[in-house]
């Protein structure tokens, strides 16, 4: 465990379990992780930075008007949460996975978390993990950048290069991240653009943070906004303009097809029984990656239509068997 975050975690479980608001001099003197001979400015300049890391983890902590620190337990905590010795197994075995991975954005935190389980005296082999399949390490420095910015509410810009091959530079508004298949994604509101759009990480570059006013927002985020109503299908990020496609599921896979749809378009199921099949509707704007989902998750998945694209489908399975003979 780094200096740091023993100072955090010991900073956080002071304010938890004091009962009353405590003075700095107090935290000073009392919170181990401090240096001792530390100049007053310093120590103030540490201090408040403890403070805004640990208020961006979710504990809130206020100042009276006293001048006294407090931490605000019931805007803090939703509820308890209790762990079986297996339970906290699970958690270390997983959270040391996760610390191997370069691509884990919030190292951090999560050491912070693991911290704070009360784990059996159990040593897990630490199991290899890779949230992201590109770059890894960049990947993951640039998504704790913008889940810093969008915690922040700073306006963040960048390279970028779309799925066409065409590099343009951004300014956006960031608002959420998300991970699917190895990829993160961020969310936001290209300032440009004005309007709210998903850009791969993976495809970033030279990203920075608009420094001006550090500590005044740039932006506020909709009051509606939900990332998942963001998150697609492979094939629906891409140059392509937007397209309908109609997919059928045979009956041997029938069973896998509410896993694959993901709830997005229109499910039709089609008789009863060992006998039913279904097709589904959905928008697409990638026809490559469409194809190769098809691919992928098939036997037992074909493409209704557009036509053209039944037609690429059969064209691209004859050259591999072809290439494989």
């Amino acid at each position: 465990m780094t200096d740091a975050t023993e100072r955090l975690v010991n900073l956080a479980l002071f304010l938890a379990t004091a009962r009353e608001p405590v003075s700095t001099e107090r935290i000073r003197s009392e919170v181990a992780g401090y240096p001792t001979g530390q100049d007053d400015d310093a120590f103030e300049r540490m201090f408040e930075r403890d403070k805004e890391v640990l208020r961006q983890t979710g504990l809130a902590i206020e100042a009276t008007p006293e001048g006294l620190n407090r931490l605000d337990a019931s805007a803090t905590f939703a509820t308890e949460v209790t762990l079986s010795p297996t339970d906290a197994a699970v958690v270390r075995t997983v959270g040391a996975a996760l610390l191997d991975d370069p691509a884990f954005p919030f190292a951090d935190d999560l050491r912070y978390a693991i911290t704070k389980v009360a784990a059996l005296e159990v040593s897990p082999t630490p199991a290899l993990s890779r949230l992201a399949d590109e770059d890894p390490e960049t990947q993951g420095a640039h998504v704790a950048e913008l889940s810093a910015a969008a915690t922040a509410r700073k306006r963040v810009t960048f390279g970028y290069v779309n799925s066409a091959g065409e590099p343009r530079t951004h300014e956006v508004e960031p608002y959420g991240l998300f991970v699917r298949e190895g990829r993160w994604y961020a969310v936001g509101r290209d300032t440009e653009l004005d309007e709210a759009r998903v850009y791969a990480v993976s495809r970033m570059s030279d990203l920075s943070l608009n420094a001006s006013r550090p500590k005044s927002p740039d932006f506020e985020r909709p009051a509606d906004f939900d990332v998942a109503a963001f998150i697609g299908l492979p094939f629906q990020y891409g140059p392509d303009e937007p397209f309908e496609v109609t997919i059928g599921f045979d009956p041997g896979i029938l069973w896998r097809a509410q896993a694959l749809t993901s709830g997005f378009g229109t499910f039709v199921l089609n008789g009863e029984g060992d006998d039913a099949t279904a097709t589904w509707a959905v928008t697409a704007r990638n026809r490559r990656r469409l194809l190769r989902w098809v691919i992928g998750n098939g036997p037992g998945i074909h493409i209704v239509s557009p036509l053209e694209l039944r037609g690429e489908l059969k064209v691209g399975l004859a050259e591999v068997v072809n290439a494989h003979e």
